[in-house]
């Protein structure tokens, strides 16, 4: 029986092949695993619909039948029954179904495009379309398809892909106020010196955050605030980012040289420290004290040990499987890494038996003579440790969601820290000295007056904590006044000054009633934070 299974086929009947029903006809073809064709000769593909018939040596009647069924006006033209030679120069089934896109078709043109937004999007190199895995994969999706040259990619579609979507930015950008920029400096691992801008907008009428990079440059000056400025300024030029009566909020990290930079740059404002980078700042007072040190320090040593030794590596994951512990690998905290010091911690203790039991396996134990094992007392601080670290942890991973706004959250989440680190009567004296380092640190972040009253709006306008909890009510009177006159101000930029004047007279009460005075007259509801 006839099947609609299309295949992918090239091979022409040989010309010893006297019927003229082979002109109409060819031997399937497939490839395997390993890219090699198998050619075949039990089943003929038609050329016209793809019907796969199945053949017998010598037996062309199935071939005959389909084509007068089929395509009766075929097998009229050329008289399929006839025993007739084939010219040698016919055109074989791969020239009418295998035959090249050209470079200019508009399906080659696509494929491409979409090879260089994988390229882009998955940070591959330019060589990756001249690796013999990807030709390989690029054959079997679309044999028609001929990949361009490394070259090609880098001079024209990276770089007509990069125009069309950074046109696209720019015409988002330009059509929205509700901008905000992040920025960072940091290095690479060759030691090059880079600073980053992203910026978080949100387009009118959509309450969807969209995030962009818009820049990481390589900085060959020194890092002073003057030269972190002049990028920030092109930045603003490129992009076209400046707003009249409007400036931009920009989130950085907690270095002067940045912070200064912000402040000195026309447009940008208020600076912002990251929460998340200020919350790390203060769990490295704590880990700095010298008992937390010693004791990390020891932790470091036994992970050190089991990443270099692939016996002892081994040994590890057979004690795992043995007390039915998960096969997980130790970790090494790494300084710029945020939380990697809990995770650490946290992983040694899930792992501690077997380490253990590693530890004193005879395989090991010549080996391991210099690794020692914690002490209970080093043990129960370890596990001290991890729930004093935990919620740094929580509010760290809050903090760095890009989808969601953050800023809101910086003043309830630092209280809730605060109270979280008041000593208990059972802490250890490690742990109260901890906490009270934690706390010195928090407590003399975003102090200054304008920072903290922008903050203040930020979180008033969350109807989470809209009832301002951890505030009395002159300081809450104080942002709601703040707040209702920024809301003012907005109002008359755009131009229902005399419409809002109006309403003013006719019910004849202060701004702040009309616009927030209903949160005055609500009970402070409890929050999820505090």
């Amino acid at each position: 029986m006839a099947s609609k299974e299309r295949q992918k086929f090239e091979e022409a009947a040989s010309t010893s092949y006297r019927s003229a029903v082979w002109q109409h006809f060819g031997f399937a073809v497939d490839y395997n695993d390993q890219g090699t064709k198998m050619v075949t000769k039990t089943k003929t593909v038609c050329k016209y619909c793809l019907t796969t018939i199945p053949y017998i040596t010598g037996n062309t009647t199935n071939m005959t039948t389909h084509l007068r069924r089929h395509h009766p006006d075929k097998s009229s033209a050329s008289g399929a029954e006839d025993k007739v030679t084939r010219p040698k120069s016919q055109s074989s089934i791969a020239d009418a179904f295998q035959k090249k896109y050209t470079f200019t078709s508009d399906k080659h043109k696509k494929i491409t495009r979409a090879v260089g937004t994988f390229v882009a999007k998955a940070l591959q190199p330019y060589s990756v379309v001249e690796n013999d895995g990807f030709s390989y994969l690029m054959k079997t999706v679309d044999p028609r398809y001929a990949i361009p040259s490394r070259i090609y990619f880098t001079k024209t579609v990276i770089p007509d892909i990069y125009n069309k979507v950074r046109q696209n930015i720019v015409t988002d950008l330009a059509a929205t106020n509700n901008l905000a920029l992040t920025t960072d400096s940091w290095t690479s691992r060759a030691t090059e010196s880079y600073l980053t801008v992203t910026v978080h907008y949100m387009m009118n009428n959509e309450w969807q955050i969209k995030s962009a990079v818009l820049q990481t440059r390589p900085v060959y000056e020194s890092h002073t605030s003057a030269n972190l400025s002049d990028e920030l300024k092109t930045t603003m030029t490129e992009w076209k980012l400046n707003r009249p009566n409007q400036t931009i909020p920009v989130t950085t990290d907690n270095a002067a040289n940045i912070v200064n930079a912000v402040r000195d740059t026309d447009g940008l404002g208020p600076q912002i420290g990251c929460f998340a980078h200020v919350v790390n700042l203060a769990a490295k007072r704590a880990v700095a004290i010298n008992s937390v040190s010693r004791l990390l320090g020891k932790i470091r040593k036994v992970v050190d040990f089991f990443h270099k030794s692939t016996t002892a590596n081994h040994t590890l994951s057979v004690k795992q499987e043995m007390l039915n512990l998960p096969r997980h690998k130790l970790i090494h905290d790494v300084q710029t890494r945020w939380n990697t010091t809990h995770d650490m911690l946290e992983r040694y203790i899930e792992q501690q038996a077997a380490v253990y039991s590693a530890l004193l396996d005879k395989n090991l134990k010549t080996v391991a003579k210099d690794v020692a094992m914690l002490t209970d007392d080093e043990q129960k601080l370890a596990e001290e440790l991890i729930k004093l670290l935990k919620p740094l942890k929580t509010v760290t991973t809050l903090m760095s969601s890009e989808t969601t706004p953050t800023t809101s959250l910086i003043l309830p989440l630092k209280e809730l820290l605060l109270k979280s680190m008041s000593p208990l009567e059972e802490d250890s004296k490690t742990v109260k000295e901890a906490k009270m380092a934690i706390a010195k640190d928090l407590e003399n972040r975003y102090t200054d007056p304008n920072l903290k009253s922008y903050l203040q709006k930020s979180t008033a306008l969350d109807p989470r904590f809209k009832t301002l909890p951890s505030l009395d009510e002159t300081s809450k009177f104080q942002v709601y006044r703040d707040l209702t006159s920024d809301i003012l101000k907005m109002l008359q930029r755009q131009g229902h000054s005399q419409e809002r004047n109006q309403q003013s007279h006719r019910k004849r009460r202060p701004p702040w009633q009309n616009c927030l005075g209903m949160f005055f007259n609500m009970k402070p509801r409890s929050s999820p934070f505090l």
